[in-house]
């Protein structure tokens, strides 16, 4: 079974950077694809998870959380289409962030944030290590973001739907991209 790996707070604002599609290319013999700039990858070939992650971590620059999902459950998420009921808007970014253990209903959802004034941030639902919401683009959404580690109890690294698509397309076998 294909794996997702989600690495957490990597290249961002030049902090901890390093090249994906390189450490995918030294990680082939798992079959690793990269997605994006972010650290996602999909391993085709995972083999033991935990020789995975040792090798994955023995890689890597620096420390870093590493996120692992069964491809399936990742899947999962475009088949029941989380966002369905969510018109899509040309100023609003639909999101998932991954929790990286199962949500224990912290929150109660719907929510939005900031709580008063115009929202940066809506958390429209959870379920099990998948947090779904929309936020618009603006200087301080990211400060809003970070706030689902604190809502949900557990750290998260947040993806874009449109990532999240990139992805499924990949367990499916339809984009063999690196």
């Amino acid at each position: 079974m294909a794996l997702v790996v989600f690495l957490r707070g990597v290249n961002v604002g030049g902090h901890r950077t390093f090249r994906p599609s390189i450490l995918a290319r030294e990680l082939s013999d798992y079959d690793v694809v990269n997605v994006g700039a972010a650290g996602t990858f999909v391993v085709r070939k995972p083999g033991s998870r935990a020789k995975f992650r040792t090798d994955l971590l023995r890689k890597l620059p620096f420390e870093a959380q590493v996120l692992l999902c069964d491809g399936r459950d990742v899947a999962r998420l475009e088949r029941e289409n989380p966002f369905a009921t969510e018109p899509s808007r040309p100023d609003v970014v639909r999101f998932v962030s991954i929790l990286s253990k199962a949500d224990r209903g912290l929150a109660s959802l719907p929510l939005t944030l900031p709580s008063s004034g115009e929202w940066l941030v809506r958390i429209l639902a959870s379920k099990n290590r998948f947090v779904f919401g929309v936020y618009r683009r603006h200087m301080k959404t990211i400060g809003y973001l970070d706030q689902i580690d604190k809502l949900f109890g557990v750290s998260a690294t947040t993806r874009n739907w449109n990532t999240i698509i990139s992805v499924v397309r990949i367990l499916k076998g339809t984009d063999k991209s690196d």
